[in-house]
């Protein structure tokens, strides 16, 4: 057999926004209903450079396929200025799960920006209002373009308003996308007053309070990953209806992390994880539904999913402009 090698340019190819945001929604379906293994994220800290690697294995039964893979991905923080290189990057082994074959090793960077995306387009999916047409977005990263092709998916989306301290990245923002929708910078407040709010950054101390969200504005926090991080007040938390997407990681390293540590927010709080909204255990937005918050950590299974949209379509293009391994039979 072969193992198809595939670059970044090849995983933006073929991971269609569209495909990868079902793909994912089947993971958070399997994952709640118990078809899914997903073995808790290992972190090995690196204090001497300033970052640390983290492995995230899974494997999951989406019924009509099956996929299991490892994402082994850092984060460096200083890798922008010191080494010009970015400060998360990813490599994604893909595997045959009857066989054990690695099938694919690809960029797990853009399988990261496709599959985070993918999350909050399925959270915006049962959390937004249906009529929703604008989009806010604080932080103007590279994370921030996935989140507007993504949710753009699933609402009809017109008005764009992003939020950032460096202008220079406002503005590439709006270059990239003057030209399918109505874009514009402003403030974090004028973002949160959106139909929909993403925020994409590496804040400790929050940055997006009560009064900057509109009052049935959908908010995807996805910038906490590690613990202390908090981009959302705890008092827009706490009056918010709150969706998670793991409640170990969510508790220890998401949105929540903090409150929650500190007691400030528990359990009852916690309205649902987003599986049980996907398949119908729990219900989304109401009529009577106000704010909603989906604190997104990223999960190994939306990795896989992603990765199994990928290699199909890599696979279907008859591999050979990929650069192939040879494994000996």
């Amino acid at each position: 057999m072969e193992t198809l090698l595939l670059s970044q340019e090849d995983v933006n190819e073929f991971a269609l926004m569209a495909d990868v945001i079902g793909a994912v929604e089947d993971a958070f379906a399997a994952y709640e209903r118990g078809d899914a293994q997903m073995p808790p994220k290992s972190y090995i800290e690196l204090p001497r450079y300033n970052g640390d690697f983290r492995s995230m294995p899974a494997y999951l039964d989406a019924g009509d396929w099956d996929a299991a893979g490892l994402k082994w991905v850092n984060v460096h923080p200083d890798n922008p200025g010191d080494h010009g290189l970015p400060t998360v990057m990813g490599t994604m082994i893909y595997s045959d799960p009857e066989t054990a074959a690695p099938l694919a090793i690809m960029d797990g960077t853009a399988l990261t920006m496709k599959r985070t995306g993918a999350a909050a387009a399925v959270a915006t999916d049962y959390l937004a209002v249906e009529d929703a047409t604008s989009l806010g977005v604080v932080g103007a990263g590279v994370q921030a373009y996935t989140q507007l092709e993504a949710i753009a998916e699933v609402r009809p989306i017109e008005e764009v308003v992003v939020s950032d301290l460096d202008d220079e990245r406002v503005d590439r923002f709006v270059e990239t996308f003057a030209d399918r929708f109505e874009v514009r910078g402003d403030s974090i407040s004028e973002a949160g007053h959106c139909d929909v709010l993403s925020t994409v950054t590496p804040v400790r101390d929050p940055i997006v309070g009560p009064d900057d969200v509109g009052e049935r504005t959908h908010v995807n926090a996805m910038g906490a990953d590690a613990e202390g991080k908090q981009e959302l007040a705890d008092e827009l938390l706490l009056g918010a209806t709150i969706v998670i997407d793991d409640h170990a990681q969510c508790t220890h390293s998401g949105e929540i992390n903090v409150p929650y540590g500190e007691g400030t927010l528990t359990d009852d709080d916690i309205a649902a994880e987003l599986g049980e909204i996907v398949v119908g255990d729990r219900a989304g937005r109401t009529d009577e539904t106000g704010v909603t918050v989906f604190d997104s950590t990223g999960l190994a299974i939306q990795d896989v999913a992603a990765a199994h949209v990928v290699y199909q379509r890599a696979e279907g293009e008859g591999g050979s402009p990929f650069g192939l391994i040879g494994i000996e039979e």
